[in-house]
Order: structure tokens, then sequence, then C-alpha cells
């Protein structure tokens, strides 16, 4: 439930409009129909005066279509005028059901594309809306934030890029490296974590789960999530420890060094419940080899929160 106290001390920046990708239909009209909910029936604000024109809405989502030539390329059209409105665009990247036609064959969305199709909605309206919010639940490239060696720095590039084509802010769930913010530090970037969901997972499902540092320890899989689990263990009152990956940099597999082993820092975990904490799970190896060497270990219970 949004703070109303608030609401009535804020003046919207300009008439708001959702775009909502075909990547994360199900979740903008969730946000739509809350909002039509909100403003007419739980929140009432001044309809005559020129600062909430267009605060009621019937549909806050903006009509457009992204279509694609049969080459596979494609174009964003406005179906209706964006001009003067605050523009928040919602889009899932990793969204892999979205399919199109090219040359007769049947090709899935895959990140890139789904990126692709949001920077050409944005083109269609950058100059003309008030301001352009991007709400991307899960950060694209977001596990490319660093270079090693002589590699592409992907995650500053789209921030970056994103940026220059007028984006005000950008807003994330649990960014694998917040830092990277630092590639476009004038602009707007927050990253929510979702350590409020877990806890509330957790508490409402597990009802013999003792939080306290003598029956539960919060562990890292590896040293980029030690952050995470220091946090979710100072809040729960908890016991830390963590993993640290070895790996054979001789050679590369998949894109990476490949891991030689799990080795664990920390006390004792015997009879104790674990939880491990990280941002994604990719192919799940780490997490299932972690969760396996902490069961050799003896903990009571591991449970998984990504």
């Amino acid at each position: 439930m949004p703070d109303f106290q608030k609401l009535d001390t804020t003046i919207p920046v300009a008439p708001l409009k959702l775009v909502v990708m075909d990547s994360a239909r199900e979740l903008g009209d969730r946000i739509n129909t809350d909002l039509i909910d909100i403003r007419k029936h739980k929140h009432h604000m001044p309809k005559d005066e020129i600062t909430f024109k267009g605060y009621l809405q019937e549909d806050y989502r903006l009509k457009f279509s992204t279509d694609r030539f049969d080459s596979g390329e494609a174009k964003a059209t406005l179906l209706e005028s964006a001009r003067g409105q605050d523009i928040y665009l919602i889009t899932d990247v990793m969204n892999h059901s979205i399919s199109y036609q090219m040359y007769g064959f049947t090709n899935y969305k895959s990140p890139d594309d789904h990126y692709q199709d949001m920077k050409r909605v944005i083109g269609a309206i950058a100059g003309i809306a008030k301001r352009i919010n991007i709400i991307m639940p899960f950060m694209y490239e977001s596990r490319q934030h660093k270079r090693s060696g002589r590699e592409s720095l992907d995650c500053a590039v789209m921030i970056r890029e994103l940026k220059d084509m007028g984006i005000a802010n950008f807003i994330t769930f649990d960014a694998h490296d917040p830092r990277v913010a630092n590639s476009a530090p004038l602009g707007g970037f927050d990253s929510f974590l979702a350590s409020y969901q877990f806890l509330k997972a957790l508490l409402y499902n597990i009802d013999d789960l003792i939080v306290d540092k003598e029956h539960l320890t919060v562990i890292s899989p590896d040293e980029g999530a030690l952050d995470r689990a220091v946090y979710f263990a100072n809040v729960l009152g908890a016991d830390t420890g963590m993993f640290y990956k070895r790996r054979d940099y001789s050679r590369i597999v998949g894109g990476s060094n490949p891991i030689v082993a799990h080795e664990f820092l920390g006390s004792d975990i015997a009879g104790k419940d674990v939880i491990i904490i990280d941002d994604m799970i990719s192919s799940g190896g780490s997490m299932i080899d972690t969760a396996r060497q902490l069961k050799h270990m003896k903990a009571k219970r591991v449970f998984i929160c990504a």
C-alpha cells in the first residue's frame, strides 16, 4: 500500500504513462490495474488543478507497436502521443517465450533482442516525453560489469547508452554489482534489494525456523555475494560464512574459467539451518555444489534465496 501522506504533498512531474513491453506484459498489466484502483478508489487528488491534469485515467498504458520485417529487423511505432508524459517503460529482458518470424523460421527473443526493442521504443519517445524512466527487474548484461583481460564492458555501455538516449532514471532489483552506476554518475539509478521478500517467504512458510546465531547461518556461495550475505545475517542476527571458488585460470569453458572446487570459510554449521543467498542462478551448478557440500558438513537444512 502506498504512503498516501507522501502523495498528498507531492506534485506529479507530468501525466503518467506506462510503456509495457511484450516481455513484461503480465507485470505491466498488474501495475496498471493497481494504479487505476488506487487513484480512483483509494486516494483522491484535486481534479481541477492544472498540476494534476491526467492524474485520473481509464488506462495508463501507452499504445505502441514493435513490428518485425521478414529480415528480422524491427521498428517501434507510437499509436498515441507521448508528448509531455512521465513515461515508465517496463521490460523483462530474460523472457525467452516471445517469438518472431525471420526468413520463414521461428526465432525466440534473446536478451539482446529485448534490449534492442526497448531502445527502439525509447528512440520513438525521446525528445517528446517529459521524462523517461526504465524499470528492468533483471539488469541486462549485469554479469558483464567488470573487465577481465580483453573483454567488453557491456553493462556499463548499456547504462551509458541509455543515459545518452535521454532516460532520467534506471530502476532494477538486486543488480549483480550496483557500482556499475558509476558509468553514468549524474543519472538516477536504483537497485532495490529483495531481502524483505526473502525474509517474508521464509518466515511465512517455515514454521520451525529459529532465527539466531546458534541455529542459523547465512552463506554466500562466492565472494561476489558476500555483501548480501553479511547484510542478511545482520538483519537476522545470524552467523555468516562464505565459499570461494577455486578456478582453473589456464582454460576458458563457456565464456569463463571453470570452477575446480568450492572452499568454505566460516564457523561450524553442523546441526544448523543454512540460507544461501545470491543475486541470480544461472546454470544452478554452483548452488547445487554449495548445497551438497553444506549437507556433507552436517547442515540441518539448506534454503536457497536468489
